[in-house]
């Protein structure tokens, strides 16, 4: 009731205390607070073919409703961090990956081109 928004979804409201919460739908838009380049990643990352010479990139992005999010950002070049910079408006960007016979979504984001 208060109109704090969180992200993961909770139980409580983490300013008021409430009970009375709802799901709220974001833009899918923000910016990039902080980042880190990851040479040697987790083994889903190697599978996908990230290593020591082809590096990825996981930042927190603060959405333009507010929350802030941690996510893979994709469109950058994480082999050369110095070209990443903060502040760098970016849009959601959702990547499925197949774990037997299901899908798993995995959030990502990355910069907003003008067209």
């Amino acid at each position: 009731t208060c109109g704090d928004l969180a992200i993961p979804p909770r139980a409580i409201c983490r300013k008021c205390q409430g009970e009375e919460l709802e799901w709220v739908e974001l833009g899918g838009r923000g910016k990039l607070l902080t980042y880190t380049t990851i040479a040697v990643g987790t083994p889903a990352m190697i599978e996908a073919g990230y290593d020591r010479n082809r590096h990825y990139c996981s930042g927190i992005v603060e959405l333009d409703e507010g929350p802030r999010i941690s996510a893979i950002i994709l469109g950058v070049d994480a082999n050369s961090p110095t070209s990443i910079k903060i502040g760098t408006p970016l849009k959601v960007e959702f990547l499925t990956k197949a774990e037997g016979e299901t899908e798993k979504a995995l959030l990502a984001f990355k910069p907003i081109t003008e067209s």
